[in-house]
């Protein structure tokens, strides 16, 4: 009875979720926007709640001198890079991308650029939004000015619920 008042609740307060497998977990789009992050996620009491550690970039040419920016790539590449990394720490924890509640991201700008946050958006909506992985998380992106890699431009923490 409760699952049915807390989407009756939401429907009736002009949310438009999006459910997520038979989980009970109700992500809130926000209203007349189709950037691909949910306004909000609701999780049940009872559930668990996973919370995976910031993952990092993997080098992306081998031939390069991983002491250099060639050798790690841009926001883009490195961002696909982590989300592979979490995509398969999830897999061994027996979940996947569809079961993230929320992710906090951390950019590097470039000494002298803004933070390519195109190119972290590229890289993100090949995991989130799409019609194979439709459940968007609760996301915060924040501008920092380094990580404990000179060369990384990108981190991510995500918290998945088990279904």
């Amino acid at each position: 009875m409760k699952k049915v008042t807390l989407l009756a609740t939401a429907l009736a307060l002009g949310a438009a979720p999006m459910l997520a497998h038979a989980q009970d977990i109700i992500r809130h789009k926000t209203p007349g926007s189709d950037f691909p992050i949910a306004r909000a996620v609701e999780v049940p009491a009872g559930k668990t709640t996973v919370y995976l550690s910031g993952m990092v970039p993997s080098v992306a040419d081998p031939a390069a001198d991983p002491k250099t920016p060639e050798a790690w790539g841009d926001t883009r590449t490195q961002t696909v890079s982590v989300l592979n990394a979490i995509d398969a720490a999830l897999k061994d924890l027996g979940l996947t991308m569809g079961d993230v509640v929320k992710m906090q991201v951390f950019l590097v700008a470039p000494e002298g650029e803004a933070a390519d946050f195109s190119g972290f958006m590229e890289g993100y909506s090949e995991y989130f939004g799409t019609q194979a992985q439709p459940n968007l998380p609760a996301r915060s992106a924040m501008i920092v000015d380094a990580l404990v890699n000179p060369n990384w431009l990108v981190e991510i923490e995500v918290t998945a619920v088990r279904p």
